[in-house]
């Protein structure tokens, strides 16, 4: 096979960091890629719902994924960035942003390089795993982002107190 046809089976994903860790979402889902900035808390909000954004007129909810995955709020840096994805909901589709701590690469990654969700071991729940890609002799954790950002999955997370980062003692901004 020559490798234009290789990279025709390839998918693109755009691939980011939480902490240490790399992950991916499909670049067909990603609408736009913004700075950190202006972003509105809301009170009695899940832990991880970040606040709000006003993006063209638009009210866009700013999903934390530290907070989702791992139970304490991003620290806010000159990398963290926020990726505008869209969602369906209840038939609709609905734009949501996901708070992450650095924007790395658009990788092209096969479908034969593409490794079922592990059953065990992963430091996030499983069903937030599309699976683990291979790319440059690294992983990626592929996002289920129709789990990530499953709205009634994160409301029920409200009464989950949000923990600070246990590091250098710096608090999370914003």
């Amino acid at each position: 096979m020559d490798e234009m046809n290789m990279a025709d089976n390839a998918r693109k994903y755009l691939t980011f960091l939480i902490g240490s860790e790399k992950y991916g979402v499909d670049i067909v889902n990603v609408k736009e890629i913004i700075e950190y900035d202006q972003v509105t808390r809301v009170p009695i909000a899940p832990p991880a719902v970040r606040g709000v954004l006003n993006l063209r007129g638009s009210v866009v909810p700013i999903i934390d994924l530290s907070a989702r995955f791992y139970g304490y709020q991003s620290t806010i840096t000159r990398l963290s960035c926020i990726v505008v994805v869209e969602i369906e909901h209840q038939e609709e589709r609905i734009p949501m942003g996901l708070l992450i701590d650095a924007l790395r690469e658009v990788v092209d990654i096969k479908p034969a390089n593409t490794e079922q969700t592990p059953g065990f071991g992963a430091k996030i729940r499983t069903e937030f795993i599309q699976g683990i890609g291979k790319t440059h002799g690294r992983f990626v954790i592929l996002l289920n982002l129709d789990r990530v950002l499953d709205i009634a999955d994160i409301q029920a997370e409200g009464d989950v107190p949000v923990r600070a980062k246990a590091t250098s003692g710096a608090a999370g901004g914003a």
